[in-house]
């Protein structure tokens, strides 16, 4: 028996009973007649005592020798511990070792295995194994543990049944790209790994498995942006026999459930938004609801002067920054340059500032007068003692660059409060969208999604204006979740692939496994899928999914633990058919 008890269990009532702990060293501090050291499992830390009065020589040396890391078993007494620790649950005792064993040495760690730890991140990836001892890593992973279990629960008890689809499917071109595999045995012929479930699930409805959910690995090999992995974790849910209702009912119960559970947060109200509303309020489709800082569009109260900026531009729209007066103009300034940036790409910002006595002041004071910044205030909300931050220019690109402003603000200002949930569905996207390089429309969501009733015939005319029976889930600024009521008829998917681009060959050769199966009896369906990694790491107040994934990928999409991805050797290429095709 390697351990009776876990390192993080022992209390006072065990005092004067004999244990056997197991765990790694934390570390150890020799005074030369006695020897503390702190041992750790997943559990806690123990402290462990060695004295020259009541411990043999032999084992006294070994304790002195006893590096960080050492994996040890110990046998001894729980003994009250004399100056107790109070940031310890097992603070009040400590073991009076009478038998050690080492079980594995351990070479000098490269950064110390604490909270605060003096690694970076690039050596705590490189060595990941050491990083999950840390207590922020592990907790991070036990956390992930629980929202799983909690989703598998809830989505169990309501009817939902677990049911694995295939890793290696087909590859198809919409969406991001796919990672392929060769196949050994059918020469020149490829799997890819799947960006989503999504028209297995779809057919488990053909099937008559009516709720279905699955928390599954998919796969993306697209252009990696911050916070981004190549295989991320989706819990994917569909169900058959709704309508758009019937989903946002069913989700909105499964997140109340998870805020509860995990956070003990109640939640009242999951609100509602169009797409073209949120665009409009927030410039983006995911916005943070926890605050205000809406958009006020100023085109009518600022283009009526002699500034060209303004006139020339598609969009004058401005937000107002709470208390926002108060900063100095080198504050501004500091603002200014931030939406200048390669990554924003204002080309600068005008301001206003609202002062207490009811006057304003900008930085364009020689084009606009009282009246019209009074206008200002009044289009963005902005009261005594705030600052009208104003951008302008192309109609998307100024709402994205004041979107970016109003989060780095929000930020600035503590407005977005991680303990603090705020849910909201944000619905009607568009079915699809213009891609400038291929110059052809492209499902916005995938061409799957049905558009919303009475809005088919549109695409013969005016595919743009045609809305999805689509819905996204955010929270606190951040996609958790999308989905849509799909296609479920063979005439209006072939239809919809027509739209884009598709002739008859392609999507009989891509997709006519799917049309087939809409032909026996395919009945109404939809669903959602929400993205794991990302709801686990705001659930517990962050927003950087790396630290909740076990093994995680850096910003260049490589495992720098293993060193993957690498290079096959001659024999393995030639196997897979591959190798005069890489060295020609």
């Amino acid at each position: 028996m390697y351990r009776s008890h876990t390192c993080g269990e022992l209390r006072a009532s065990h005092i004067n009973n004999e244990v056997t702990l197991s765990g790694w060293v934390q570390k150890s501090r020799d005074k030369g007649f006695i020897v503390w050291v702190d041992l750790r499992d997943r559990y806690g830390i123990t402290q462990l005592v060695f004295d020259e009065e009541r411990t043999p020589k032999d084992m006294m040396d070994k304790a002195q020798k006893l590096g960080r890391e050492f994996v040890i078993q110990i046998t001894g007494t729980v003994i009250e511990r004399a100056s107790k620790n109070p940031n310890l649950p097992t603070g009040d005792i400590e073991i009076l070792v009478s038998k050690m064993d080492i079980l594995n040495e351990s070479l000098l760690p490269p950064f110390t295995i604490e909270d605060k730890t003096d690694g970076g991140e690039d050596i705590r990836m490189k060595y990941r194994y050491l990083d999950i001892r840390r207590n922020p890593v592990k907790n991070s992973l036990i956390f992930r543990h629980k929202v799983a279990q909690e989703v598998r629960n809830y989505l169990s008890k309501e009817g939902f049944i677990e049911v694995e689809t295939p890793y290696l499917i087909k590859s198809t071109p919409e969406g991001a790209r796919d990672f392929v595999v060769p196949s050994r045995m059918n020469e020149g012929q490829f799997y890819a790994l799947p960006q989503s479930p999504q028209t297995f699930k779809q057919l488990l409805m053909v099937g008559g498995i009516d709720k279905y959910f699955q928390i599954v690995k998919c796969f993306r090999d697209e252009d990696l942006r911050a916070d981004r992995q190549p295989e991320f974790t989706q819990i994917d849910c569909e169900m058959a026999f709704v309508e758009q209702e019937d989903i946002l009912n069913a989700f909105e119960g499964l997140t109340r459930h998870l805020l509860k559970a995990v956070n003990g947060v109640e939640i009242a109200e999951f609100p509602r938004m169009l797409y073209d509303d949120a665009m409009r309020l927030y410039g983006n489709d995911k916005p943070d609801i926890r605050f205000g800082m809406k958009f006020g569009e100023l085109n009518d109260v600022a283009q009526h002067k002699d500034f060209g900026v303004f006139n020339d531009a598609e969009l004058v729209v401005g937000i107002a920054v709470p208390g926002g007066n108060s900063y100095t103009r080198k504050e501004i300034d500091k603002l200014i340059d931030w939406v200048k940036r390669p990554q924003v790409g204002a080309l600068g910002m005008i301001y206003s500032r609202c002062n207490d006595d009811g006057t304003y002041k900008s930085s364009v004071d020689k084009f606009y007068d009282q009246d019209d910044l009074a206008k200002w205030a009044e289009k963005t909300g902005a009261k005594a003692g705030d600052l009208v931050c104003v951008l302008s220019g192309p109609t998307n690109k100024v709402r994205a660059q004041l979107s970016a402003l109003r989060m780095e603000l929000a930020e600035q200002l503590g407005l977005r409060k991680p303990d603090e949930f705020a849910p909201l569905w944000v619905l009607d996207f568009p079915l699809l969208e213009w891609d400038e390089d291929t110059e052809r429309f492209h499902a916005m969501h995938h061409p799957f999604t049905s558009p919303k009733p009475g809005q088919l015939e549109l695409l013969a005319t005016n595919p743009a204006d045609v809305k999805a029976n689509a819905y996204d889930l955010v929270l606190n600024g951040n996609e958790i979740g999308g989905g849509s009521i799909r296609i479920h008829d063979k005439k209006t998917q072939a239809l919809m692939f027509e739209y884009l681009g598709f002739t008859e060959e392609e999507a009989k050769a891509q997709f006519g496994f799917l049309m087939d199966a809409f032909q026996y009896g395919a009945p109404p369906h939809g669903g959602l899928a929400f993205g794991l990694d990302r709801l686990v790491a705001i659930l517990h107040g962050k927003e950087t999914i790396r630290d909740f994934i076990a093994f995680p990928k850096n910003n260049s999409g490589r495992d720098v633990m293993i060193d993957a991805p690498a290079p096959l050797d001659d024999k393995q290429l030639e196997e897979l058919s591959l190798k005069l095709n890489l060295k020609s």
